[in-house]
């Protein structure tokens, strides 16, 4: 039995010609076998949209199965005695030829050489393909980068269904969300045209220690009492390796220090960000005798309170 090809697209009766069309582009790619290998119903489904655009694609031919001149499957009904003079075509009189003239659709045209592979078409020949080559389509891939590559730029490979691999090269300064586009990497053209490009979406790893902002480094240092209050020269890590920072005596924690071009790599020969280092008091995990002698006699004989401007300003 005949499936009626309104139903067949999704349409009503009432569809425009503009309608069948985007519904057709639409289904030729969520239901050809050749891109959805694993899917059992996509050949059947495939033949039956084809066929439903056939005959709905040609004004006449769809005002003669409207009228119920012809069936879903473009015969004549014999009970309608319906004849017509087709001395000068063959086969069924609603098909078109399989060429497409110089004004084609580009997405029209890769469905219609996707259909005549179906049917047992050949790309090679320019009497199907009319001539035609058309583009592959685009694949798309996601990576998972880590953070000092994303900083840094690095080299990454993505292993393919099939086995083989391409290679991945992330720029300095890659961000979380950026598609990396390689030339010819995706789908095989079609009449010998160009393959399409395979998209790589990024997702750039949060790292234990560094995070970035636009194109600084963020990093939290601990230091410890005597550093803070004495100030001091201490190893500190960047992107690029551990460098040293002077800690300024009495230096308090939250206090921001800069280190100038010490972040992520800008485009354009631009100079680089910077890394900031927001320091952080850490008492000894354990207190010995001498330092708790030391700092009960320093309460004693130092009267300091570094939160009376709060209480003042909390009761005011």
């Amino acid at each position: 039995m005949s499936i009626d090809p309104y139903k067949a697209l999704g349409l009503t009766k009432s569809a425009t010609a503009d309608e069948i069309q985007k519904a057709y582009r639409k289904l030729v790619r969520t239901s050809h076998p050749d891109l959805h290998p694993d899917d059992a119903g996509a050949e059947a489904r495939f033949k039956a949209i084809s066929a439903a655009y056939d005959l709905l694609k040609d004004p006449e031919t769809r005002a003669r199965f409207d009228t119920g001149e012809i069936d879903a499957t473009g015969a004549e009904r014999p009970q309608r005695q319906y004849y017509r003079d087709f001395a000068e075509s063959t086969g069924s009189p609603y098909q078109q030829g399989r060429g497409f003239d110089a004004q084609g659709d580009p997405a029209d045209i890769f469905a219609e050489i996707l259909r005549q592979r179906t049917r047992g078409g050949s790309y090679g020949s320019q009497r199907d393909q009319g001539g035609y080559s058309v583009p592959g389509h685009d694949v798309k891939y996601a990576l998972e980068v880590p953070f000092l590559d994303a900083a840094r730029g690095g080299e990454m490979h993505i292993t393919l269904p099939d086995g083989s691999s391409i290679s991945v090269k992330i720029p300095q300064g890659a961000r979380d969300g950026q598609t990396l586009r390689l030339r010819g990497k995706g789908g095989p053209g079609y009449g010998g045209g160009s393959a399409g490009d395979a998209l790589i979406a990024l997702t750039v790893s949060p790292h234990p220690v560094f995070r970035r902002e636009n194109d600084d480094i963020l990093l939290t240092l601990p230091i410890t009492i005597d550093e803070a209050v004495l100030g001091g020269k201490v190893v500190t890590p960047t992107i690029d390796g551990p460098v040293t920072l002077s800690i300024p005596k009495g230096a308090n924690s939250g206090r921001i220090l800069r280190m100038r071009g010490r972040g992520v790599a800008r485009a354009g020969g631009k100079a680089a960000g910077d890394q900031l280092v927001e320091l952080r008091i850490v008492a000894p995990p354990s207190i010995d005798d001498a330092l708790r002698d030391f700092l009960n006699e320093w309460r004693e004989t130092h009267a300091y309170d570094p939160r009376v401007d709060l209480l003042n300003e909390a009761l005011s």
